[in-house]
């Protein structure tokens, strides 16, 4: 599939930027990130899961952790001295990016916001993001991706039990 088959925000943003990656387009519309990495053929701790969240004052920040991983609330909280960090809800999530669950990426945002990745996607050479569409994601460089989106790196993800 041609990278010009999905036009998004998302590939507006990687086209007008001349930054080379790769379109993988799904046959159905992924649920879970196991889905996505089946449907695209890649391993799933390369998948970038974006969270979005927000204090009490109504800040936001975007969260970004490798595919199986959880974003550890907490760890958002004391990194940039919020009171209390929450997950927002599919409203609030399509109002503040401008792009419904399932296919927030850290680029193509609707407005600038926060963005934290946790230290291990610095050390994966390619990851995988949301196209802006439930039908395809999209393989980029990481050094790509940390020039687009300037994220502050920290560790955020919930620790393993």
């Amino acid at each position: 599939m041609p990278n010009n088959l999905i036009n998004t925000a998302v590939t507006q943003l990687l086209d007008n930027e001349g930054v080379d990656y790769r379109l993988l387009p799904h046959t159905k519309p992924a649920k879970t990130i196991a889905e996505a990495a089946a449907e695209r053929g890649v391993d799933p701790q390369h998948m970038v899961k974006s969270i979005l969240l927000k204090d009490m004052s109504g800040f936001h920040v975007l969260a970004c952790v490798p595919g199986p991983q959880s974003v550890d609330p907490k760890k958002v909280r004391a990194l940039l001295g919020c009171q209390r960090m929450t997950c927002t809800d599919a409203t609030e999530v399509e109002k503040v990016t401008g792009l419904v669950i399932g296919t927030v990426a850290p680029i193509g945002l609707k407005r600038p916001l926060v963005i934290v990745f946790d230290t291990t996607i610095t050390a994966i050479e390619h990851v995988n993001i949301s196209s802006g569409d439930r039908m395809a994601g999209i393989e980029i460089a990481t050094d790509d991706l940390l020039i687009l989106c300037d994220p502050m790196v920290a560790d955020i993800c919930r620790e393993q039990a």
